[in-house]
C-alpha cells in the first residue's frame, strides 16, 4: 500500500496566523480566547470566543478576490497558500491533474447568509447580491482553493459537523493510498463568530456563559459548562512517499491510520458509554496496524460540554485501558473551530511528533470525577518522544472520526 507523507502545514487560528506561530503558542499554553469584538454580543448571553486576530486577506487572498469570498473561504485560501509554500509544490514538480482538494466545513458562509437575509428583509429580494450563492455555499471552500492553486484532481467539501476536517483528511489519505492522486490539499475552515452562529449554539445551551476568557473553555474540568466558539483554518499537504521523494521534498511526518463510524444514537449527544467514538479510534488503530499501547499522545475532541467530555472519557478508557495515554484537548486555548477543529487539532498532533512535545490541557483546575480515567497532559510535563499521535473528533449527527500520525523515518 502507498505510504502517505506530510509535506506542508498552514494555519489561521486564534493563536496565530501561521502554523509555526500557532504551534509555538499552543505548546506554551497561551489562550487565544478573548472578548467578542466582531459584533455586540450582549443580547446573546455569550461574551467570549476564539477570534482570529489581525488577519490580512491582502497577504495571500488579495483584496479584490476577498470581496468574492466569505471569510471561511478566505481563511482556507490563506492557510492553503502557506502549506503549499512550505511543501514546495509547483507546476514544475506536480501534475495538476494529480493534485486534489478535500476540505471540511460545518456551516458554510454564515456571515454572508446573515448579511444577505437582512438586506432582503430591509430592502427587498432584488437587492440580494448576485454573489450570495457563490459566497455562501460550503463547497466554495475547496472550489476557491482549487482555482487559486490549480488543483485539477477531485475537489469537494465534506460536512460532518465537528468531525468534518478529520473526515476530510482521512478521505484524502485514502485517495492517495489507492493511487487516485499524488498530492492532496486537505483540512478545513470555519468562520461562524457572528450573531446567527453564536445565537444558534447559545439556544442549544451548548456555549459557555463564562465572561472570563481565561476560564471559559474548560475541557475535562468539573466546572466546565459549555464550549467556546472558535474560528479559523488548518491545511495539511499530504502526498505519496514516491512523489515527495522524487521532487526532493522535506517530509514532516506520515499519515498511517484513519477510522470513522456513526453513533446512530442522538441528534446532538454522543453515546454515553463512549462506544461510538471508541469504535472510530479502534478502526484507526486497525488501519494503522498498531496496538493502543503504541500511541504516545491523543489530541481529544474535548469540547468542555458535560456530555461530550464524560462520553469521550469512557471511549478513551475503552480503547486505552488502565495503561492510558497522554491526552489533551487544545480547545482550552483555541475554542471550538467546529468544521475546522479536526484540521487545527491534526496540526497539533503532527506538531507533537515534530517537536517531541505535547500541548497541555489548559483549563483544568479540578478534573471531573467522570473523566478521572483520562491522563491529562499538564504544563511543564509536555516533553517526551512522540512517535505516534492520534487526533479524534466527533460531531452532531453521530459522526466519529480518528486519525493517526507518525514521526518521519525511512
Amino acid at each position: 500500500m502507498t505510504r502517505v507523507v506530510i509535506t506542508g502545514l498552514g494555519a489561521v487560528t486564534p493563536l496565530g496566523n501561521s502554523a509555526t506561530t500557532y504551534l509555538d503558542n499552543l505548546m506554551a499554553g497561551k489562550i487565544g480566547i478573548t472578548e467578542i469584538t466582531k459584533f455586540d454580543p450582549s443580547e446573546t448571553g455569550i461574551s467570549v470566543a476564539g477570534e482570529v486576530k489581525d488577519f490580512d486577506p491582502a497577504e495571500r487572498v488579495g483584496k479584490r478576490e476577498a470581496r468574492k469570498m466569505d471569510l471561511f473561504s478566505q481563511y482556507g485560501v490563506h492557510a492553503a497558500g502557506e502549506a503549499l509554500e512550505q511543501a514546495g509544490i509547483d507546476e514544475e514538480n506536480t501534475d495538476p491533474a494529480r493534485m486534489g482538494v478535500i476540505l471540511g466545513n460545518g456551516i458554510g458562509g454564515l456571515i454572508t447568509i446573515q448579511q444577505q437575509v437582512i438586506k432582503m428583509h430591509d430592502k427587498g429580494p432584488r437587492r440580494v447580491s448576485p454573489m450570495f450563492v457563490p459566497m455562501a455555499i460550503p463547497n466554495m471552500l475547496s472550489g476557491n482553493v482549487s482555482m487559486r492553486y490549480g488543483a485539477k484532481n477531485v475537489n469537494y467539501v465534506l460536512s460532518t459537523a465537528c468531525a468534518s476536517a478529520t473526515n476530510a483528511i482521512g478521505e484524502a489519505y485514502m485517495r492517495i493510498q489507492n493511487g487516485m492522486a499524488d498530492v492532496m490539499i486537505t483540512g478545513g475552515s470555519e468562520a461562524t463568530i457572528e450573531e446567527m452562529g453564536i445565537s444558534g449554539f447559545a439556544a442549544l445551551t451548548a456555549l459557555s456563559k463564562n465572561t472570563d476568557p481565561e476560564h471559559a473553555s474548560l475541557p475535562f474540568d468539573e466546572d466546565r459548562n459549555g464550549f467556546v466558539m472558535g474560528e479559523g483554518s488548518g491545511i495539511v499537504i499530504i502526498e505519496s512517499l514516491e512523489h515527495a521523494q522524487a521532487r526532493g521534498a522535506e517530509i514532516l511526518g506520515e499519515v498511517v491510520g484513519y477510522g470513522a463510524n456513526s453513533d446512530a444514537y442522538h441528534l446532538t449527544a454522543p453515546t454515553p458509554d463512549g462506544s461510538g467514538p471508541a469504535g472510530a479510534m479502534e478502526l484507526a488503530l486497525e488501519n494503522a496496524h498498531l496496538e493502543p499501547s503504541q500511541i504516545d499522545y491523543l489530541n481529544a475532541h474535548g469540547t468542555a460540554t458535560p456530555t461530550n467530555d464524560a462520553a469521550e472519557a469512557n471511549a478513551i478508557t475503552r480503547v486505552f485501558g488502565d495503561r492510558g495515554v497522554d491526552v489533551s484537548s487544545t480547545k482550552g486555548m483555541t475554542g471550538h473551530l467546529l468544521g475546522a477543529a479536526g484540521a487545527v487539532e491534526a496540526i497539533a498532533a503532527i506538531g507533537a511528533t515534530l517537536r517531541d512535545e505535547m500541548p497541555a490541557n489548559i483549563g483544568v483546575t479540578h478534573q471531573d470525577e467522570a473523566t478521572k480515567g483520562v491522563k491529562l497532559v499538564e504544563l511543564g510535563q509536555q516533553k517526551k518522544p512522540v512517535h505516534y499521535a492520534m487526533s479524534a473528533n466527533y460531531g452532531f449527527g453521530g459522526h466519529n472520526a480518528a486519525l493517526i500520525f507518525k514521526d518521519w523515518s525511512e
